[in-house]
């Protein structure tokens, strides 16, 4: 049985990749994902691998296409996704209650699942809420409220792959341009985009998943030293605001100095746009007391936690929804 309080499941998944749903990565490695025990994900996506949904993909005749870094999406719609798990949950003989509030779960001799239909009483129980992230479709604080019943520690959690408050970008929002994104020794290179409210694009949301911690972006990082008027390295627009004074009457120590800070401009980030435009949850049920073999609590047997509910946290492109699937596969196997 799933229970889902949305009038239809994989809503996550439907508003994914731009409504194609970015539903893997072929380049997973444990270190595309961040956790307080990096170990913990290495036993459920070894055994699940990118390459066993996409066999699944191929099996429902989906089409797909690699976009840049290892990413795949739907050629046609993230329904194709929702659709083929709807179809192997049929013949696997699953139902969905959908449209279904949970009330109240208890554990004695199994467990009983209090819901707006009724009670459900099972041996095995599988939280998969996932996260804080993007309530307007549904997110809630739930499979949290469920592990602390039982106990279970809960590793802070934060927006991660969110854009970010910056103040004084307004004037540029629309501009993108290739940098290298850094806190400490983690540094992504891809686009960033201003916006009116800060900084966002694909280098900014995977940066963001480190905060906190001083944010500095390479604005040129393909530049040893600048030859020319800044315009020919950087959008006019952003060349417009970085450049003290007209190319011809900067000297040689300025346009130095200059080169300097915009290969470390130092990011005044104010916070970040919070749950509502973050793609994932970072923190989430602790993995200390998980098995991470089957998922399942090490406290209270026949509870299992999966997905983005659990201390588990990929980078941008793929990497969480593998994670959902292997996790969720492990979870399965052991029940």
């Amino acid at each position: 049985m799933v229970i889902e309080h949305n009038d239809r499941i994989g809503r996550k998944i439907l508003i994914s990749g731009g409504g194609r749903c970015n539903f893997t990565n072929i380049h997973t490695t444990p270190a595309d994902f961040i956790s307080a025990n990096p170990h913990f994900a290495k036993s459920a996506l070894a055994r699940y691998t990118p390459q066993d949904f996409i066999a699944l993909v191929e099996k429902h005749r989906i089409p797909y296409h690699e976009k840049t870094l290892g990413q795949l999406f739907c050629d046609r719609s993230a329904t194709d996704i929702t659709g083929m798990l709807e179809a192997e949950c049929r013949a696997a003989s699953v139902e969905t209650m959908l449209n279904c509030e949970v009330q109240s779960v208890t554990r004695d001799n199994g467990f009983t699942v209090e819901t707006s239909r009724g009670a459900l009483k099972a041996a095995a129980l599988v939280i998969a809420t996932g996260g804080l992230s993007i309530p307007k479709i549904g997110a809630t604080d739930f499979g949290y409220r469920i592990a602390k019943q039982f106990g279970h520690r809960i590793v802070p959690t934060r927006p991660a792959l969110v854009p970010l408050l910056v103040p004084g970008c307004t004037e540029l929002a629309g501009v993108s341009t290739e940098v290298v994104a850094a806190i400490g020794k983690r540094a992504f290179r891809e686009k960033m985009l201003y916006t009116h409210r800060g900084l966002s694009g694909p280098a900014i949301l995977q940066i963001s998943s480190y905060l906190p911690g001083p944010l500095e972006v390479d604005l040129l990082p393909d530049v040893a030293r600048l030859e020319s008027k800044l315009s020919d390295y950087l959008p006019k627009r952003l060349a417009q605001v970085w450049a003290p004074k007209p190319w011809p009457q900067m000297s040689e120590r300025e346009i130095e100095e200059l080169a300097a800070k915009l290969h470390r401009w130092t990011v005044d980030v104010r916070g970040t746009e919070g749950f509502d435009k973050a793609e994932v949850t970072a923190g989430g049920v602790d993995t200390d007391q998980l098995s991470s073999k089957t998922m399942e609590s090490r406290m209270v047997s026949g509870l299992f936690f999966i997905g983005e509910a659990v201390d588990v946290t990929g980078h941008l492109g793929g990497f969480n929804f593998q994670w959902a699937w292997a996790s969720g596969y492990a979870a399965g196997e052991a029940v």
